[in-house]
């Protein structure tokens, strides 16, 4: 399967908050290729948020604004592309509001989400934080609330569940993003 795993990190309980983002690539369930970047949100940082992810203020000072990220991985959000989060209306939401609050407009996409997946799957599961559903499967999770280690883990997560159920049990799981 061919997607992209996706996870933000919010500098305080506003989506419009991005402090970082990670993409991870997924070609034939392996990954390929991964990107990560801090973000500046000209915005205050709430020391719950920080004490989550462990980003500061101070840290994204000279990192860029969302607008100036976008065009980097614009490419990747269109309907030829796939792309996962865990808790993805979390993600989805600030990706839409990040966009909003720099009047660009917001792609079509297609989208699934795993922990959704995870709650249909694995009923048995304790709960369904990402934490808990990468331990179950024996996932490494390093570094719960980095981006990029989340991603990381969302993507071998769906992997695992597209090589336990088969493709055919998730496609129910894709919505368009419109």
């Amino acid at each position: 399967m061919n997607f992209i795993a996706m996870d933000f990190e919010t500098a305080n309980r506003s989506p419009k908050s991005a402090c970082s983002i990670a993409l991870v690539v997924v070609r034939a369930n392996k990954v390929v290729d991964s990107f990560y970047t801090l973000i500046n949100p000209k915005m205050y940082f709430d020391r719950r948020n920080v004490q989550i992810h462990g980003i500061h203020e101070s840290d994204v000072q000279d990192a860029p604004t969302f607008a100036e990220v976008w065009p980097h991985i614009a490419p990747l959000f269109d309907t030829n592309h796939l792309v996962t989060a865990h808790n993805a209306r979390f993600d989805i939401n600030v990706l839409r509001q990040s966009l909003q609050r720099f009047e660009i407009l917001p792609p079509h996409y297609l989208a699934i989400d795993t922990l959704q997946t995870s709650r249909k799957l694995y009923p048995e599961f304790p709960n369904h934080r990402l934490n808990t559903v990468s331990a179950a499967l024996k996932i490494q999770l390093q570094h719960h609330h980095n981006a990029l280690a989340d991603s990381i883990a969302c993507a071998q997560i769906l992997i695992h569940q597209v090589q336990q159920f088969g493709p055919d049990q998730l496609r129910p799981f894709i919505k368009l993003i419109a």
